[in-house]
């Protein structure tokens, strides 16, 4: 695998990129007709799912006991060079055996919702859904018992967001990079960390303060996630310092220390040839105590590991 071809779709043209369609739902705003051709997400505008199951490897307040209803979609408008699903976050193109996709209605999609919910689902998760939104918003038509989560990269346009207003419960979004050099670097978007904090206040707005119910299970709100990078502690400083000046106690903070190499990374970015360090992570927790943040998940360091990473063998 070619590393520097995570930044493009290999299939993405730009010349022929233009239709009737024009999607802009990201900030690519690539304007593929996604009816024809793959868009800069590297899909169409049909549905593909890679993982449908219960999940039990978010936070407390999103996990709980029965396990969040986690439905992993093919494809992402990031295309970071560290991504641990990089199996199917590069989208239909890169599919192997080891890394499965069903194409699914919307009417579909609902189905599957409910099929969770009867599993013991505490919430229906939505991973890497932006590039499916107008599908997803017709699946979601009629609401649903249990809330729903939008689990995003955090490079989100706020004009999409607007759009699921009132269907979306819970917004779970990274909050990557506060430097653009390293947001150009890793993930060709300089605009990264001004997007992410536009996105992260239209979340506010449109949930609230978060709440919990007696379970301590999420209801409705923002859990803004940070992975620590090696070697990168000015940007996460940046991050946290960022985080805390969101209206206070809005969010919940997640800072995540499960960073895990992928293979070959090392031949094109040794500095992210390893796993952070102890005094990198204990450096990081630190800081957000003296942030005022009041209200953050930290994890331990052994999370860090390949384990983390479901298997992506379809839904079917």
């Amino acid at each position: 695998m070619n590393l520097k071809q995570n930044l493009q779709s290999p299939e993405f043209n730009a010349e022929t990129a233009e239709g009737v369609f024009e999607c802009k739902l990201c900030p690519r705003l690539c304007g593929a007709d996604r009816n024809k051709v793959r868009g800069f997400c590297g899909e169409t505008i049909k549905v593909k799912v890679s993982r449908a199951a219960l999940h039990f490897g978010e936070e407390p307040c999103i996990s709980g006991t029965n396990g969040s209803g986690a439905i992993f979609f093919s494809g992402c408008s990031m295309h970071c060079v560290f991504c641990q699903n990089y199996s199917i976050s590069e989208g239909s193109f890169k599919l192997t055996e080891h890394a499965q996709a069903d194409e699914i209605s919307p009417e579909n999609l609902r189905e599957i919702y409910f099929r969770l919910i009867e599993q013991g689902a505490h919430n229906i998760n939505l991973v890497t859904p932006t590039h499916y939104t107008d599908s997803i918003i017709k699946s979601l038509k009629g609401g649903l018992p249990v809330p729903v989560i939008w689990n995003t990269s955090g490079y989100e346009r706020v004009e999409t967001l607007k759009k699921l207003d009132g269907l979306v419960q819970i917004y779970l979004p990274d909050f990557k990079y506060s430097s653009t050099l390293l947001a150009e670097e890793y993930s060709n978007a300089a605009d990264y960390p001004k997007r992410a904090e536009s996105a992260i206040l239209e979340m506010i707005r449109q949930t609230g303060k978060y709440k919990l119910d007696k379970n301590g299970l999420i209801k409705n709100g923002v859990v803004i996630r940070h992975l620590v990078l090696p070697g990168a502690g000015r940007n996460t400083r940046g991050v946290i310092d960022r985080v805390a000046a969101f209206p206070q106690n809005s969010v919940i903070f997640s800072l995540m220390s499960q960073y895990t190499p992928i293979p070959g990374i090392e031949k094109f970015y040794p500095e992210l040839s390893r796993p952070i360090t102890e005094d990198e992570y204990n450096n990081a927790i630190e800081y957000t105590e003296s942030s005022g943040i009041e209200n953050f998940f930290i994890q331990q360091l052994d999370s860090a590991g390949s384990e983390y990473v479901p298997k992506f063998s379809g839904i079917y």
